[in-house]
């Protein structure tokens, strides 16, 4: 793509919300920042939830630095009923919070992907009403990925595409663990 049909391409970034039960928020999200670092686009993950562990993903997307970049905010997932985070989920939610808002001011970025941010409005860790202020806020070429269950009603209102993923078969009901390469 010349640098006259990327500058077309990215004057209004659209808002894409994967969500649902089903297996592939992330991985669809990957895919399109995968896509879009070919075309020599900049690609940043925020991954909210997603612990200090390496991941199939991490290694891929350190070969395709500076192009698509992923930085993991998260201490691990939260199992804890919503009303009843600790303070140190509560502090890493709200430092994580405003990592993402710098990122997605900076302009350095043509796509941003908030990995499991839908999870942080629903377990009450980020409002909703902060969240749209941003995406309503952002620079206007960037593109906004969002990933998570459960994405709110007034996100997918606000979105230009939303995709449910929903589960009809999982292996993990049938005692298969997670494997490298399918699930991290």
């Amino acid at each position: 793509m010349n640098s006259t049909n990327k500058e077309s391409a990215m004057e209004n970034g659209l808002l894409m919300v994967n969500t649902g039960d089903g297996k592939g928020k992330t991985t669809a999200a990957l895919g399109l920042g995968l896509r879009a670092a070919g075309h020599g686009m900049k690609v940043l993950m925020l991954q909210f939830f997603k612990g200090p562990w390496l991941t199939g993903e991490i290694c891929a997307a350190k070969r395709l630095e500076p192009d698509f970049k992923i930085t993991q905010l998260g201490q691990g997932f939260v199992k804890t009923r919503k009303e009843e985070h600790s303070k140190a989920t509560l502090e890493n939610a709200r430092v994580s919070w405003d990592y993402a808002k710098q990122e997605i001011f900076s302009d350095l970025y043509d796509i941003i992907i908030l990995d499991e941010i839908n999870n942080m409005i629903d377990h009450g860790l980020l409002s909703v009403e902060e969240l749209i202020s941003v995406l309503k806020e952002r620079p206007k070429r960037l593109t906004i990925i969002l990933t998570g269950r459960n994405a709110h009603d007034r996100i997918i209102e606000l979105a230009d595409m939303v995709t449910e993923m929903r589960e009809i078969k999982h292996h993990y009901k049938s005692g298969i663990k997670a494997q490298k390469g399918i699930e991290f």
